[in-house]
């Protein structure tokens, strides 16, 4: 069993920010792959379903954002996962819009839903960053990714949403590389990136 995980803050106000792009996947994975209606456990909204073969629990947590490791502590533990066990769908900074990359482990670069999670379960989870792009100053951070996607961003963010959870399978099986290079490839060939853009992913 898998668990994924996507950040966001709950509510309307709140839906359609750049912060939110992890709720925004795992709806998406949920709607391709035909999964249970949501409901309210583990201080947030779940999901069931399969993805090739291989039964995921989706996540919301309900929390807010810098509380996220409590719904996810709650969840794992139910369901008696390891971190290696979980992938967390989050948003990142430090990429360019519509970029994908996947690590396991590491820094959590100033993200609130990061920091908790890991101060909950520890580190070795996997991250999925769905890059939004940098303000370029820091005192812009904030109002960045607490507001919502301009009307030119939806057609990658709706693209973008749609490549990870056609491939959703690879990341269920481990397949982390394979994974990131496919919905790069995806968002190249729906004409988001230069065609000489080095999309390559190196195994994690």
């Amino acid at each position: 069993m898998r668990l994924f995980v996507g950040l966001g803050n709950p509510g309307a106000k709140y839906a359609s920010n750049r912060h939110n792009i992890g709720f925004l996947a795992v709806d998406e994975i949920a709607r391709r792959h035909g999964f249970a209606p949501w409901r309210r456990r583990f201080q947030g909204e779940t999901s069931e379903g399969v993805v090739d073969r291989e039964k995921v629990v989706l996540l919301k947590p309900t929390t807010y954002m810098n509380e996220s490791g409590r719904a996810v502590q709650e969840a794992a533990n139910f369901f008696k996962l390891a971190p290696s066990d979980i992938t967390v769908f989050q948003d990142e900074l430090e990429l360019p819009p519509a970029k994908v990359r996947v690590k396991i482990g590491g820094g959590i670069a100033g993200h609130n839903g990061l920091r908790s999670i890991s101060a909950h379960i520890g580190n070795e989870y996997r991250r999925v960053r769905l890059g939004i792009g940098h303000p370029g100053v820091k005192e812009l951070v904030h109002s960045h990714v607490l507001s919502d996607f301009a009307k030119s961003d939806r057609a990658w963010v709706e693209a973008l949403c749609q490549a990870v959870a056609d491939n959703a399978g690879l990341l269920a099986a481990g397949h982390d590389a394979s994974f990131a290079n496919k919905v790069h490839l995806t968002m190249q060939a729906k004409g988001f990136f230069d065609k000489g853009e080095d999309g390559g992913e190196k195994p994690s």
